[in-house]
């Protein structure tokens, strides 16, 4: 049978597209070159993740430009797809697929904005109304494959974190593999956690644990870090080095790593001074914690039992950072810095001497923020 290219690529060779923006480009430059006085397209799915609802790819024919808008949970119900179009051209629009279980608003839906004619705001004409309406039905079975691929994205980033979703995505599955990499570590944790919760109900807990996660979780990713674990109330982050094609490439690499590690840090102070005064008002303790900061060699990869794995990371600068939290109380400070961070950036700190820390060898050089 002799199909529109349109329709052929949808059989042969949409399932493969990359990404939903890939595939919206490529069905947006083969509908042009059939013909279609297209101006723009805009394809939106949903998405199972705890921020994030929807999220639309919005196109453009004159630059071939792919951007995306994102609907978060909890707001109001909004059409970005449609009124970006409406403001290029007359609207074609359509969910795709059938409906399950009676989640109209989940079915993905691809629509496209016409060139206006002299006819006014018009509407595609018969014929191009009737590829568009087969172009819907044939991209049902390529986009319950796209959709299937960011939903299992979107889950594995929401459980894992970017980095290592990506590293799970591309097959890195068997057990005690991994790689060596350099990175900036955070330890952080609450300040008598456990004397809180014995007195403090559940679900009023949870709130806390929520915000306190929040504030540093969102500190961490503004500066480029990945959280690996919450541990309880504690949680374990990495700002990996990215920059090493030279010796002077690495070194700038571990400065960038360490001082994002510190820029972090500094973020979270100022998240956690905010949340205390609301809660104070709101007749609420305080949550002091404290924060370790240590730069090293960690092994990046799979741990666990055969059929239960967990990607994390391992080594003695895990150890040595973990440790290193455990001495902010005994000191009284709220953030301690080990002296591999301290080598490799230029922000001022206030050294605390050498430390023996328990279960490592060597004595640590801690050093503190001068307003800790």
């Amino acid at each position: 049978m002799d199909l529109p290219s349109p329709l052929a690529w949808l059989i042969d060779e949409a399932g493969a597209s990359p990404g939903p923006e890939r595939f919206l480009a490529e069905l947006g430059r083969r509908l042009l070159a059939d013909g279609l006085p297209l101006s723009g397209g805009a394809l939106t799915l949903s998405v199972p993740h705890p921020i994030i609802a929807r999220r639309t790819w919005l196109w453009r024919a004159e630059t071939g430009a792919v951007i995306e808008a994102l609907a978060f949970a909890g707001a109001p119900q909004s059409e970005a797809g449609r009124e970006w179009l409406a403001g290029l051209g007359p609207v074609w629009e359509d969910r795709i697929g059938p409906v399950q279980d009676n989640q109209i608003s989940d079915r993905p839906v691809l629509g496209w904005a016409g060139i206006a004619n002299g006819a006014g705001a018009g509407a595609f004409g018969p014929a191009e109304a009737g590829l568009l309406r087969e172009v819907a039905r044939f991209a049902g079975a390529p986009l319950a494959a796209l959709a299937a691929r960011e939903a299992k994205a979107a889950l594995l980033e929401a459980y894992l974190g970017r980095r290592s979703a990506a590293r799970v995505q591309a097959g890195a599955l068997a057990r005690g593999t991994g790689e060596t990499i350099r990175a900036a570590l955070l330890c952080a944790d609450l300040r008598d956690f456990t004397a809180l919760s014995e007195v403090t109900e559940p679900h009023v807990m949870i709130t806390a644990l929520d915000a306190w996660f929040d504030r540093v979780a969102g500190a961490v990713h503004a500066f480029g870090g990945e959280v690996l674990k919450f541990i309880g109330d504690g949680v374990l982050a990495i700002f990996p080095v990215t920059a090493t094609s030279s010796e002077g490439d690495a070194a700038r690499g571990d400065c960038e790593a360490c001082e994002a590690a510190l820029r972090a840090v500094a973020a979270s102070r100022a998240g956690m001074a905010h949340l205390d005064q609301v809660r104070q008002a709101q007749g609420l303790a305080p949550l002091p914690f404290g924060a370790a900061l240590h730069f090293g060699e960690i092994l990046w990869g799979n741990i666990g039992a055969a059929d239960r794995l967990d990607f994390t990371a391992i080594g003695p600068a895990v150890n040595l950072v973990s440790r290193l939290e455990g001495l902010c109380k005994p000191l009284g400070r709220s953030v301690l810095i080990s002296g591999a961070v301290a080598a490799n950036t230029a922000t001022a700190l206030m050294p605390l001497g050498e430390h023996t820390l328990r279960g490592i060898a060597d004595p640590c050089a801690v050093f503190t923020l001068p307003e800790d």
